[in-house]
This record gives structure tokens, sequence and C-alpha cells, in this order.
């Protein structure tokens, strides 16, 4: 993978059904799963999405797209957050998505 992107999410009870929903909302896209023991790097090259919707079949109707940051320590890339999405992006590419903030990794 040449400019792979994501989450590093904490170990803990939900992490299996957020790399579904990453899977999910990516189709098509290789999603990587590495496990290193206390945390989970999910990644996809150049760019990778989750949204609120996906993640609310996986964790309940009531999860908040902002709860996503309790479990994630880091991520590679930029994240590009809406009220409803998180998306990861290769730095190179220089395109944001929606009207999102952009936070620089």
């Amino acid at each position: 993978m040449r400019n792979p992107v994501g989450p590093v999410l904490r170990m803990g009870d939900e992490v299996e059904q957020v790399i579904a929903a990453i899977q999910e909302d990516n189709p098509g896209t290789e999603i990587e799963v590495v496990d290193r023991g206390a945390y989970v790097r999910v990644q996809g090259e150049d760019q990778i999405t989750v949204t609120e919707q996906t993640l609310r079949r996986y964790l309940g109707a009531d999860y908040e797209i902002r709860s996503f940051g309790g479990i994630m320590s880091a991520f590679s890339g930029r994240a590009v957050t809406t009220s409803d999405s998180i998306t990861w992006q290769s730095v190179g590419r220089g395109k944001s998505v929606g009207q999102g903030k952009a936070v620089p990794a």
C-alpha cells in the first residue's frame, strides 16, 4: 500500500464493529487491519470514509460520529470531518470532502 490512511483505534469492545462499518463504507477498497495488541491500525490507500449512519447500524441507533474520537488514538493522513462522516485522505490529494474541517496529521 503506497499511501495508507486511516484511524488507529484503541482496543475495546467496539473495534470489530467499527472495522466492519469502515469496510462497508468503502466497497471496492482494500482495507488493511494491523492488530498491535493495544491498538488496531485500520487503513486503505489514498482515502477511506466512515459514516455515522453505518456506525449506527453496527453500534446502535444512538451512536454519534463525534463519539468516534473516544476510540481513535491517532490517524494517518488528513482527517476531514463533517457532521455525519470522517474521511481520511492522503495528504498529497489536496482535495477536501464536503465542507468538513481538515485536520493535518
